[in-house]
C-alpha cells in the first residue's frame, strides 16, 4: 500500500511537478529541506533505537549506549561520503541489493527450505491484503507513527526517483516502484515466516548477517537523500569543498539524532510538514496551475 503512494509521488515529480514549480517556491523549498534533514536523522536514530534487539550480545556490561552510538556515527560518515560522489550512491544501491538477494538465498538454504513450503508461505501473503481492515483498524498510536514516517519518506522518494527516471513511460515506472520491489520482499517474508513458523534459529551469524545487510540499506538511503538535500540548498561536496561537507554534515545529522533520541524532536512533526506540502501544493494547483496541469496529455 505504502508503494503505490510512493508512486503516486514518483508520478507527480516526474511528470505533474514540472509544469507546476511548486517546490521551487523559495518557502516550499525551505519546508521541504527541513524535512528531508529531520527524515535522515530520524532514520539514523531508528538504526540506534533498534540495533539492541539484532545485536543483544553488546548489550551486557553497560556497553549499549557506547557501542550503539558508535556505529550509528560510523553509518552516518559513510552516508555522507557516499553522497560526495554519484558512483558511490550507485555502488551502494546495488550492493544492498545484491546482499539482500544473497541473505534471502543463505537463510533459505540453511533452513532446508523446498520450494513447495516458500510457495505455500508465499500464498499466505494474499491473506493480508483481505484482512488488512484487521491490521489497520482501530487506528492507534503504533498505526499513526508509521504512517507520518511514511508520509515523510515519500516526498523524498518521488524528488529522487525523479531525477533518475527520464524517459520512462508509467508502466515501467509502476514496474520499477511496485512490481519488482514486491517479488524478492515476499519472498524474504516467506523465509521469515518458515523460520518463525518452525521455531528456527535466527540469532548469531544469521543475526549479524542480518544486520549488516539493514545498515547496508540504512547507509544506501541517507546518502541519497543527503545528495538530495545538499543539492537543493546548492552545498554540494564540489561548491563547499569535501572536508567542510563532511564535517557539516556529519555534526548536523548527528546532533538531530540525538535530539531524536532526547524526544526534543518527534517524527509526527516532520510528517505533519509533509502533509501540509500535500494540501498547500493541491491548492496551488487549483488556483494558480490548473491548467497547465489539464494541459499534460503524456
Amino acid at each position: 500500500m505504502i508503494w503505490g503512494f510512493y508512486f503516486l509521488t514518483s508520478f507527480y515529480f516526474c511528470v505533474i511537478e514540472p509544469r507546476v514549480g511548486f517546490f521551487e517556491i523559495p518557502v516550499v523549498k525551505l519546508i521541504n529541506n527541513i524535512v528531508i534533514i529531520g527524515t535522515c536523522a530520524f532514520t539514523a536514530y531508528l538504526l540506534l533505537t533498534n540495533l539492541p534487539w539484532y545485536l543483544p550480545q553488546l548489550t551486557t556490561e553497560g556497553s549499549v549506549v557506547t557501542t550503539f552510538y558508535v556505529i550509528v556515527f560510523a553509518v552516518i560518515l559513510a552516508a555522507v561520503f557516499s553522497s560526495t560522489d554519484i558512483k558511490y550512491v550507485r555502488i551502494l544501491s546495488l550492493a544492498s541489493t545484491w546482499l539482500f538477494l544473497a541473505l534471502i538465498a543463505f537463510m533459505w538454504m540453511i533452513a532446508a527450505m523446498g520450494m513447495e513450503e516458500l510457495m505455500n508461505a508465499a500464498n499466505m501473503i494474499g491473506d493480508y491484503f483481505v484482512n488488512i481492515h484487521k491490521f489497520v483498524l482501530p487506528l492507534n498510536d503504533y498505526h499513526a507513527f508509521y504512517l507520518f514516517w511514511w508520509f515523510a519518506w515519500s516526498i523524498m522518494i518521488g524528488q529522487f526517483t525523479s531525477r533518475f527516471v527520464g524517459g520512462l513511460r508509467t508502466w515501467q515506472l509502476l514496474a520499477a516502484l511496485l512490481v519488482f520491489p514486491s517479488i524478492p520482499l515476499a519472498v524474504w517474508f516467506s523465509v521469515l515466516f518458515f523460520y518463525h513458523n518452525n521455531g528456527l534459529e535466527s540469532s548469531g551469524f544469521v543475526g549479524i548477517s542480518m544486520v549488516i545487510v539493514g545498515i547496508t540499506f540504512v547507509i544506501n538511503s541517507l546518502d541519497s537523500l543527503i545528495r538530495l538535500y545538499t543539492e537543493n540548498l546548492k552545498l554540494t561536496s564540489e561548491r563547499v569543498g569535501k572536508g567542510k561537507y563532511i564535517i557539516g554534515n556529519v555534526f548536523a545529522l548527528c546532533a538531530l539524532t540525538v535530539l531524536f533520541k532526547l524526544d526534543f524532536l518527534e517524527i509526527q512533526w516532520v510528517g505533519a510538514l509533509v502533509i501540509a506540502l500535500y494540501f498547500g501544493c493541491f491548492a496551488y494547483i487549483m488556483v494558480k496551475r490548473r491548467r497547465e496541469v489539464l494541459a499534460i496529455d503524456g
